[in-house]
């Protein structure tokens, strides 16, 4: 009974999450600012479309852009019919036997605004005729205007039946008639886009220049950027290089210790042990230059320990050696006590006494070879 029961509500089940699906990807669209400027696109563009005449008729496509419109096999020279009409704000019709004159009329009535339309076809041997004015407003004396011009400029056009050009010429006098009388506005047809279309091509515009703008803008900020990571890596590169430099004169100060390090072997083996530690935190090293600065600080304050280490060691050295002299040449004068003062100058002293006591020794031999 329960599984009987519950099978009619998968369906539904399933419809309603298909329609949460689309609600939910809606308003992740809505809630986004790239989503609600494509959906303000997309409005301008079907707001474009609609006032540029996508749903028009063949008619109403035609005379946006012209003063004629001749139906599928009506005889008409439409480049000398437009000549004929120039700019004036008249457009004319010109349909097949037996159309509809008046839905004619109306299927134009966006595309032929601020004109007076006069739509015609041929009925036996005169022309059938309906006019409708889109030059005024809705008053009344907009109204009778519009009615006189209705049925005055077709007058005398059934002359010319066989020939639509010249009753063209007819319609254009008429025309002119009007405008001379005050029933029609005097001056040029003018043919503009659509408010949609200005907004269109002002975003175009508007656009183009603030990708321009991003595309300077990002391209100087990039550059900035690369020429501070490259001024960054030669910084990197120079104290890495300062840093291996530095290393190395600490290692040979290092190994230049190793050969007299008895009278500063504990602090030997510290700098030995620091420097080791020192080196797997450089082998660890990610690049920093300012880590890279601190690492060449502690080599050279390790590399000045290790020069004082020398300085200690040599002077200990030096006293060695000293004190090994005084013993191997003792003082032999008796001038003085100090084992290092008779080291200094025993030979002198000695070559000096004796040089003195030969000389008298052999003074006195020559004198007594020279008596005899």
């Amino acid at each position: 009974m329960s599984r009987v029961a519950t099978r009619p509500d998968r369906p539904a089940a399933r419809r309603g999450a298909a329609v949460t699906v689309p609600r939910r990807l809606f308003g992740r669209l809505v809630g986004t600012a790239f989503g609600r400027a494509v959906l303000v696109c997309l409005a301008l563009a079907g707001w474009a479309l609609w006032t540029g005449g996508v749903l028009d008729g063949p008619a109403a496509r035609q005379v946006r852009g012209s003063s004629v419109y001749a139906a599928p096999g009506v005889d008409l020279d439409r480049a000398a019919a437009e000549r004929v009409i120039g700019n004036r704000r008249l457009v004319v019709l010109i349909m097949e036997p037996g159309a509809d004159l008046r839905e004619a009329c109306d299927d134009t009535e966006r595309a032929t605004q601020g004109t007076l339309v006069l739509a015609m076809s041929r009925d036996g041997e005169d022309w059938d005729t309906y006019g409708c004015s889109r030059l005024g407003g809705d008053g009344p004396r907009d109204l009778g205007r519009a009615m006189v011009a209705e049925t005055t400029i077709s007058r005398g056009a059934d002359a010319f039946v066989d020939r639509p050009v010249e009753a063209l010429k007819v319609i254009v006098l008429n025309y002119d008639r009007l405008v001379r009388a005050g029933l029609v506005p005097d001056g040029a047809r003018t043919i503009s886009p659509s408010l949609p279309r200005y907004l269109l091509a002002g975003g175009a515009v508007a656009g183009v220049v603030a990708g321009a703008a991003v595309l300077w803008f990002g391209g100087r900020r990039a550059g900035r950027l690369a020429d501070a990571r490259r001024a960054g890596r030669d910084a990197r590169a120079d104290e890495r290089a300062a840093l291996g430099a530095a290393t190395a004169v600490l290692a040979q100060q290092i190994i230049d210790l190793d050969g007299y390090v008895g009278p500063v072997a504990p602090a030997y083996r510290r700098l030995a042990a620091d420097y080791v530690g020192l080196l797997d935190e450089v082998s660890d090293l990610d690049g920093d230059a300012e880590a890279l600065r601190r690492l060449r600080e502690r080599v050279e304050e390790l590399s000045r320990r290790a020069a004082d280490l020398a300085d200690d060691a040599a002077s200990g050295r030096r006293a060695d050696r000293a004190d090994r002299a005084g013993g191997r040449k003792p003082d032999r004068t008796g001038a003085g006590s100090s084992g290092r003062r008779a080291a200094g100058r025993p030979d002198k002293v000695a070559t000096g006494r004796s040089g003195r006591a030969g000389a008298t020794a052999g003074k006195g031999r020559t004198r007594g070879r020279g008596r005899r």
